[in-house]
């Protein structure tokens, strides 16, 4: 095995980069699955009147699919929101002031290591429900929203981690060379240092993507109408069946692997593009 072989391949069963460990195999069981799942929903005894596992999946499926949507606006607004004061954070952490860099390394260790479920119940507590500004202006704060902050939040600390990262990641020759040739530090991390940053941390931003938009389920703790959350309301609505289940569950898993697939692939390409 050559040296770069042994690299790629290090870095394509790395435990922190999930998307590199997904493949269409889990796709197609979780599609055999499902298959599987209504085929024995429709080989129970029929109750006259009632409809069947998949007409029931048929009718809500629009409904669960306003759900997911739900999903994809919470992950995109809360990865924008994490990836501005990640690369905030992160550039803090560099700092050569102490009083910049040890606190912003502190809140990014602190987000790093704390659960997701126990951050999004004290954002959805702490936040209000409206924000009064001066002159009488009021700002909602829907359930949705809220979550949303909960959600970037966890993922703003490991951006800010990747950011710390590439920067150092960049051979120090590079500064000295910009500092001979009488670049200020501030210009030659805006346009040497960054610059180069970019393509190591596409990668690793893809999957906290992918990740954080596998955890917007656990807004429906809260009642927020994503897809599990709609998908909960239709089999209550269609009499809380049992035989409905495994179908509705094992769509939304297929929904989500649908969506998230495809970003694997590419993940992994720019893995291998920009591999050193």
């Amino acid at each position: 095995m050559t040296a770069r072989a042994f690299v790629l391949d290090k870095e394509r069963f790395s435990p922190w980069r999930p998307l590199s460990h997904v493949t269409w195999r889990y796709g197609l069981c979780l599609v055999a699955a499902f298959l599987v799942s209504l085929a024995s929903a429709l080989a129970q005894s029929p109750v006259p009147g009632r409809a069947s596992a998949l007409e029931t999946l048929i009718i809500w499926l629009p409904f669960i699919l306003k759900g997911f949507a739900l999903n994809l606006l919470m992950s995109f607004l809360a990865m924008g929101l994490a990836t501005i004061t990640g690369v905030a954070l992160g550039l803090m952490q560099i700092s050569l002031l102490w009083p910049v860099r040890v606190p912003s390394r502190f809140v990014t260790h602190l987000l790093r290591n704390s659960p997701w479920l126990v951050i999004l119940f004290a954002i959805m507590f702490m936040l209000p429900a409206e924000l009064r500004l001066p002159g009488g202006f009021r700002i909602l704060l829907p359930d949705w929203a809220k979550a949303t902050v909960a959600f970037a939040l966890p993922v703003m600390g490991n951006i800010s981690e990747i950011v710390r990262g590439a920067v150092y990641s960049i051979p120090t020759g590079q500064w000295e060379s910009s500092e001979g040739l009488g670049f200020t530090r501030s210009q030659t991390l805006r346009w040497i240092i960054l610059p180069q940053c970019v393509r190591r941390a596409i990668p690793p931003w893809m999957n906290w993507y992918a990740l954080l938009t596998l955890s917007t389920p656990m807004a429906s703790i809260f009642s927020i109408h994503e897809a599990v959350s709609n998908a909960q309301a239709g089999m209550e609505a269609a009499g809380a069946r049992p035989d409905l289940l495994f179908p509705f569950y094992l769509f939304l898993l297929c929904l989500f692997f649908a969506y998230i697939y495809p970003m694997a692939l590419w993940t992994r390409r720019l893995e291998r593009k920009y591999a050193l």
